[in-house]
């Protein structure tokens, strides 16, 4: 079966822009895609933060109820010091 030139060329160029096309349907998909990935990503990061923060505040809290009863102990071993010693 022979081909004329202008044939040749059509089936070129078919080719070609059915290659085209594929490669710009799978480069849409795959962006797509992985903004999606990111965009998950993103709000587990954003809940992971709320968390951690939630940990740190409440660990602020118990640091901050042990500082006050350390403060509380000090000056009543101060106060019986005194009271032993004298002065």
């Amino acid at each position: 079966m022979d081909m004329t030139e202008p044939q040749v060329w059509t089936l070129i160029g078919v080719f070609t822009a059915i290659m085209l096309g594929g490669m710009t349907l799978m480069t849409t998909l795959l962006t797509k895609t992985i903004e999606a990935r990111f965009d998950g990503l993103r709000g587990e990061m954003t809940g992971l933060r709320g968390e951690m923060n939630a940990r740190f505040d409440s660990v602020n809290f118990r640091l901050e109820k042990i500082e006050h009863t350390v403060d509380r102990l000090d000056d009543e071993v101060s106060g019986l010091a005194k009271r032993v010693w004298g002065s």
